[in-house]
């Protein structure tokens, strides 16, 4: 009987060892893991937590390496298969239209919680006190040319170059016409679309090998951020933070996740589909780090590979909602931070001016806080030195900008695969009803 019962008693140990191993072989586990040791090793020991941040930039620097093809690869490949050129620029068009309603939703729910909840209210900061050469390395923006310049932009001067350089706009401009031309030229030339397919396969390929590093480069990405920008200043800042994650969070259920359910979508469903992905962009603050495997995740739960390829990198771009709030907020904040009094008038034209320069810096890799400067600048109401305010907690903040902006850019594919009637929500259901019962 005791032999039984030891056998038994051994059993469950090896099932349970098996459970935990089968578990913590899951990237998103292993990712998450990585997130705790990171805020952990930055807060008790933050001067050795800010050596670690080469981790965290080599994960980057390798996920950049082959975004780049990847998005060249997906888009033409999805353009070939769009039947014509109408169909691509209708989808284009419907793509920007939801852009930019988002984007307008965004700065308001921005604007109402700055207004509502005051996070600079009673500071009394005198802008002649403020770090002005902290804040000078933002006012020589890369931006050149507002709106202008941002078109000018979008045609590389080298196709190659734009590819090793991961200028996403660039590559979408280039893919396009390349895509386009195939699509004209018929069937003649489907031996080159095979070779891209192809091609598609290796580098996909070689993003599986990459994402297998994703929680060193998480771990070395957070011990940065927490050691380099810690909790004295969450200390000072804090309403700010705060009040920032819940209108992101705010925009995300009630916005984007509305959306999702006029799209016949479980939102929460979803998020837990993609928790991979967020946990990564979460720790490393990068949407380029997900944007391959989102997109092939996209494509299995059913959504046309014509409305992914075109309308997800584009959102990396015009769709841009955690930098949109971000941008309202912040603006406000250094008014209620500096004693700067605006009329409804003056809020009206900041909420403008950053409107058009968001969009004149699209494709600018970590460009918010020179739309911010550009902003302030060309209102001329609220100090410039005031981002020197904001400058310690950036970093922070832009964990949850950049998740923002991943499930906005996700939902917004949806809403345009449902709009073109480019979705089997068959595949869809079942995916994701698999996907909550695994976890």
């Amino acid at each position: 009987m005791s032999v039984e019962t030891n056998e038994a008693s051994e059993h469950k140990v090896v099932k349970t060892k098996s459970k935990l191993w089968n578990a913590l072989s899951k990237i998103y586990i292993q990712v998450f893991i990585a997130l705790i040791l990171g805020v952990i090793v930055g807060f008790i020991f933050p001067a050795f937590g800010t050596t670690l941040q080469p981790l965290g930039d080599a994960f980057i620097a390798l996920i950049k390496m082959i975004v780049g093809p990847i998005v060249f690869c997906v888009l033409v490949l999805g353009i070939a298969s769009s039947g014509s050129v109408e169909s691509v620029g209708r989808v284009g068009v419907k793509a920007l239209i939801y852009f930019e309603i988002l984007s307008v939703i965004a700065l308001a729910i921005g604007t109402a919680f700055a207004l509502l909840f005051n996070p600079g209210e009673n500071m009394g900061i005198d802008p002649a006190s403020l770090d002005t050469e902290a804040a000078s390395q933002y006012t020589s923006s890369p931006i050149e040319g507002g709106v202008t310049g941002f078109f000018l932009n979008i045609i590389p001067a080298n196709p190659i170059a734009a590819l090793a350089d991961g200028d996403i706009l660039q590559i979408l401009f280039f893919s396009l016409l390349f895509g386009i031309a195939l699509l004209l030229l018929g069937r003649k030339y489907n031996p080159v679309v095979q070779g891209v397919q192809f091609l598609s396969e290796i580098l996909f390929k070689i993003m599986g090998f990459i994402m297998r590093t994703a929680p060193i480069g998480v771990f070395g990405a957070m011990a940065f951020t927490i050691g380099a920008y810690g909790l004295g200043t969450l200390r000072q800042l804090g309403l700010l933070l705060i009040v920032f994650w819940s209108a992101c969070i705010f925009f995300l259920i009630f916005v984007v996740g509305v959306v999702a359910a006029l799209c016949k979508v479980n939102f929460f469903k979803l998020i837990r589909y993609f928790q991979e992905e967020i946990l990564i962009v979460l720790g490393t603050e990068s949407t380029e780090a997900v944007m391959p495997q989102c997109m092939k995740k996209l494509r299995d739960m059913g959504v046309s590979r014509r409305i992914t390829s075109l309308t997800f990198p584009a959102g990396y771009s015009f769709n841009m909602d955690g930098a949109t709030i971000y941008l309202a907020m912040g603006a406000l904040f250094i008014a209620q931070a500096t004693d700067t009094h605006l009329s409804w008038g003056q809020i009206a034209m900041i909420l403008a001016v950053g409107f058009v320069t968001s969009h004149g810096s699209a494709g600018v890799a970590g460009a918010v806080f020179f739309i911010l400067v550009a902003t302030l600048d060309a209102v001329g109401t609220i100090p410039v030195a005031g981002v020197a305010l904001l400058i310690g907690v950036d970093r922070i903040m832009n964990e949850l900008r950049s998740v923002t902006n991943l499930i906005g850019n996700i939902v917004a594919t949806i809403f345009i695969a449902r709009w073109e009637k480019a979705i089997d929500y068959d595949v869809l259901e079942t995916v994701l009803n698999r996907k909550a019962i695994k976890n």
